[in-house]
């Protein structure tokens, strides 16, 4: 007897009492693991932005009236000046001024001669310091955001999830998930860091939290 068929007899010996037609969704799964590691006093946007900061990304907190300054800031410094910018990203959140705005559909070659892309986030990841993108509204296709090499990523404070398991509540299964956790890095064997060769050399997060003016929606 082989070890395969050792493994497939003792898979079969443990089925032997399941019934024909039972499929794994007829069966419940308890789900009693921890939720969640951060403490329920806790500032689950603050944790997140410190997170994001301990990758070596950059994080800017601002309000909705803020936003559209803290993108120009964030470009200026970056000197960045065309930016691929995905379908469904608010135009009204964009600051004014000679920056150049280009949509998708992008080829690699182009995308590789942006100065980078600003995207939205579908949800961010306090304790892990991540954002997820799933390609919805603002935040486009997978390439948009690992060919250039500078990504400014815009998240709002309520789309903040503490931890993992809230997170993927949030999350459409079937959607294609991108999970970021700082800028693109690897290391080898003798562990010299390098950034960039999978994803952005560099990432900025801008979390929009509530107006600081009562007047202000």
């Amino acid at each position: 007897m082989t070890s395969r068929d050792a493994i497939l007899g003792r898979i079969r010996a443990a089925l032997v009492d399941v019934p024909a037609d039972e499929t794994p969704a007829d069966v419940p799964v308890p789900r009693t693991y921890r939720r969640t590691h951060t403490r329920p006093d806790e500032d689950v946007v603050a944790l997140f932005a410190e997170r994001v900061a301990d990758y070596r990304a950059s994080v800017t907190r601002t309000d909705r009236a803020g936003l559209p300054a803290a993108i120009a800031a964030a470009l200026t410094a970056r000197r960045a000046r065309n930016l691929a910018l995905p379908e469904g990203f608010p135009a009204e959140l964009l600051p004014p001024g000679d920056w150049k705005w280009h949509g998708e559909p992008l080829d690699v070659p182009a995308l590789d001669a942006l100065d980078g892309a600003l995207t939205l986030a579908a949800v961010g990841i306090a304790v892990t310091g991540t954002l997820v993108l799933d390609t919805g509204p603002g935040q486009g296709t997978r390439a948009l955001t690992l060919v250039p090499d500078y990504h400014l990523c815009v998240i709002r404070a309520e789309q903040i999830a503490a931890d993992v398991p809230d997170a993927l509540s949030r999350l459409d299964p079937a959607l294609p998930l991108t999970f970021v956790s700082g800028p693109s890095a690897t290391s080898d064997i003798e562990l010299d860091r390098v950034e960039g060769v999978h994803g952005p050399r560099t990432l900025h997060v801008i979390v929009v939290g509530p107006s600081t003016h009562p007047e202000q929606p």
